[in-house]
């Protein structure tokens, strides 16, 4: 390295955005993703042992994907390599490979490539790699934020062990927001700045476990607000705001509000109001809450209210839960409103849920009963010997493909479960029963 080198390294430190300049040196210096790097867990392991192998890192945008890589590029032994899918081709690649099989043949010095955002590759250049990750000419890690089981070709995700990275918490963004504004060697502390508990709370939550969001905010904060009389920026609730440019809105994702506003929106949906369901469905989006969360509860309330009143209310909640997962924000909030709208919409019926309850009471609250032998399966040795399968008659051989026969145990032969109502389609569900049974 010569002198403008140097020189442009040292400035690029300090001239870096306050995200890449906090960016952790050593696991220890890591905030979050215990479930990974906790020092029981396999990665940490790995790292701490200098043993690592292929491995993809998945999760959402300022989750530590890139912060693991360099955490592994400070402490490895390995030559370590970094290249982003968006604007290296298959030149780039050959030219790592390269060097890589003269580092392995000559020194006996392993290569680590970094893919940052790999699922951008497509199949050919993906498909190039495989030969070297298979060979260990490369130790692959790669970065993405897309699924990588859609994503990434199967034969490199057979090759790699997948860690998925979880959206920070809301205290592991609070202490990142700390150490940029007090840390004086990385950090803003020289800048003798103060962040006030409330202004930290809406920062730490409004980020939606994106620390570089979180810390962009705070940077621009300190950077840009005036000092008080007594010299010292004061990082107010309103400073906060202007910084990442939303408004602030009453909804802890932890507190009465957040259990308040999502059962707002299951009993408008459940009541047939989807003017009502897309206005709380609008506010839960706004403060951040988990896509995934919201779609899990359509997909609840089309089961437990909608059920075969109209079956395809599941359909569309399951797959609409399916494409947030792929989407993210913003586009996930058009597929959610679609599928809160449609469960809306839709005629309601809680039968399935009655059903299965009365069914769970009497298994917990009375002795199991005896299923009749002719259902018992006829296949396994020995069963034709004790009579099981024996007298039973086949649906599809009679009229309407029903025969009526006894399926409950006799111990409870006369009970009734399943209602159908006579809403949607279990109104023809109903219909159908009296049709085959000639009632």
């Amino acid at each position: 390295m010569d002198l403008f080198d140097y020189m442009r390294d040292n400035t690029k430190k300090k001239e870096s955005p306050l995200a890449s300049r906090l960016r952790p040196s050593s696991l220890e210096e890591v905030v979050g993703q215990s479930h990974i790097i906790g020092k029981d867990k396999l990665l940490y392991r790995a790292i701490k042992a200098d043993k690592i192998s292929s491995i993809i890192f998945y999760g959402p945008p300022g989750t530590g994907k890139t912060t693991l890589a360099k955490v592994i590029a400070n402490t490895t032994s390995s030559s370590f390599t970094q290249v982003n899918a968006t604007s290296a081709g298959k030149k780039d690649l050959e030219a790592v490979v390269e060097e890589a099989k003269n580092n392995l043949g000559m020194y006996g010095k392993k290569t680590i490539l970094f893919i940052d955002e790999i699922h951008r590759f497509n199949k050919g250049q993906q498909d190039y790699l495989l030969p070297f990750v298979e060979d260990g000419t490369v130790v692959l890690i790669g970065a993405t934020t897309e699924n990588p089981y859609f994503e990434v070709n199967s034969a490199l995700l057979s090759r790699s062990i997948i860690f998925e990275l979880k959206p920070l918490d809301k205290e592991d963004i609070k202490i990142l927001l700390k150490r940029a504004v007090y840390d004086t060697e990385k950090g803003l502390g020289a800048y003798n700045a103060v962040i006030e508990e409330d202004a930290l709370e809406f920062l730490a939550d409004i980020s939606n476990g994106d620390a570089r969001a979180a810390l962009n905010a705070i940077e621009i904060g300190v950077l840009t607000t005036e000092r008080s009389a007594d010299g010292v920026i004061q990082i107010t609730l309103s400073v906060a705001f202007e910084c990442i440019q939303k408004r602030v809105l009453k909804y802890d994702k932890n507190g009465d509000n957040h259990y308040d506003t999502i059962s707002a929106f299951i009993k408008s949906m459940r009541g047939s109001d989807p003017d009502a369901a897309i206005y709380y469905l609008a506010r839960m989006l706004y403060a951040g809450e988990e896509v995934a969360f919201i779609a899990r509860r359509i997909m609840i309330c089309a089961a437990e209210d909608v059920s075969n009143a109209d079956p395809n209310a599941l359909v569309v909640a399951t797959n609409a839960a399916l494409a947030v997962e792929r989407l993210g924000m913003p586009e996930a909030r058009i597929v959610l409103a679609q599928a809160a709208a449609y469960v809306a919409c839709a005629p309601k019926s809680n039968s399935a849920i009655c059903a299965i309850d009365d069914a769970m009471r009497v298994v917990e609250n009375e002795r199991t009963a005896t299923i009749p032998a002719y259902l018992m399966d006829a296949h396994y040795k020995g069963a034709a010997k004790l009579g099981h399968g024996l007298g039973y008659q086949y649906a599809h051989n009679f009229e309407n493909h029903y025969v009526r026969q006894q399926y409950l145990p006799d111990e409870i032969k006369d009970r009734v479960f399943y209602v159908p109502s006579d809403n949607g389609y279990e109104k023809q569900i109903k219909e159908y029963f009296k049709k085959i049974k000639g009632e």
